[in-house]
């Protein structure tokens, strides 16, 4: 296991995070600790969580695993969904963020969390509440680094700036979807990121499972992840020509180097160019170990780039026009 610095930050989280959002789900307890285990015995010292995640035994879970052995890990966790039918049980306000900080603190069974992060932009609260609140809790100790998730890049920058102009504490990361078949934040977030000196945390790697290769696209897919008739990853926004493409080098690449499309895919990620640690879950212990495959080995210049063709964005405007005028130095 390799080690990157985590955007502006002083510290340092394995190039793999562990996504816990399948734990007390579909993964039960046993497996779940056992999974953590042997995330750290390959050497993996940053685990993802958030308060949502299956009404919060996700974080159970996790504290219970880590009880003994915290300091070791940088945990990460998240605040902005609905916890209950409250009315200020949902957002970014002090009052729900100061709530459920002290709620995921006790379900970690820790004193402090090492990533703090907003699940996602509250269009209601302002973000000098949001941000002055983050202040406090990174004053108090009770949470030493902040981050975003699933921003657009104005909402990043506006935070970013508001941070920067107060002196107060800036996000060092960012949680987007992103994989081989979900780049959209090409256009605005990465370049920000890379300018802002912002990790990328990509979520859903394995788009949902798609990118495992298991489905067929003459066949409507019943059970697992796909099946769903909402969210990110159902069959209706996977089932496009081009996914298929990719998925068809996927599997050309893995029969070439004898690896799983599953690994080929997270080890793009690990050569993708400002990405710092692709979060990956896993339902099964043999899921987990196959996911842990994909640090065994780096792709050829060749293949990457193959990959990184079929699945790149249209170049659209106003990007391609303003591609035709950039200077270079």
């Amino acid at each position: 296991m390799k080690y990157r610095r985590l955007g502006r930050s002083g510290i340092a989280v394995s190039e793999l995070c562990l996504g816990t959002m399948t734990f007390g789900n579909t993964t039960n307890e046993e497996d779940s600790i056992q999974m953590i285990q042997r995330f750290m015995e390959y050497g993996g010292n940053f685990i993802d969580t958030a308060d949502v995640y299956v009404s919060g035994k996700s974080e159970e879970i996790v504290g219970k695993a880590l009880k003994h052995r915290r300091d070791e890990m940088i945990i990460a966790t998240k605040v902005r969904f609905p916890i209950t039918s409250g009315v200020n049980d949902v957002g970014l306000s002090r009052k729900h963020i100061l709530n459920q900080v002290e709620n995921s603190l006790k379900r970690l069974q820790t004193d402090y969390i090492d990533l703090y992060q907003m699940h996602t932009w509250d269009h209601i609260t302002p973000i000098e509440e949001t941000i002055r609140t983050l202040d406090d809790l990174v004053t108090s100790g009770k949470v030493r680094y902040i981050g975003c998730s699933n921003y657009l890049a104005w909402q990043m920058m506006k935070s970013l700036a508001y941070s920067d102009f107060h002196n107060k504490v800036r996000f060092v990361s960012i949680q987007p979807q992103y994989s081989l078949i979900e780049r959209e934040m090409d256009r605005e977030v990465f370049p920000l990121c890379n300018e802002e000196e912002v990790g990328v945390l990509p979520w859903s790697p394995l788009a949902g499972g798609f990118l495992t290769g298991k489905y067929d696209k003459n066949i409507v897919p019943t059970e697992g992840r796909l099946s769903a008739l909402k969210g990110e990853s159902t069959w209706k926004n996977r089932f496009t020509d081009k996914n298929f493409l990719v998925m068809e080098t996927l599997q050309h690449i893995g029969q070439e180097i004898n690896k799983t499309p599953a690994q080929i895919a997270l080890n793009w990620l690990l050569g993708r160019k400002g990405v710092t640690s692709p979060i990956f879950g896993a339902r099964t212990l043999e899921q987990f170990e196959e996911n842990m495959g994909a640090l065994s080995f780096t792709l050829s210049p060749e293949h990457w780039n193959k990959l990184d063709e079929v699945s790149s964005l249209s170049n659209v405007y106003p990007y391609r026009f303003i591609d035709r005028f950039k200077r270079e130095m």
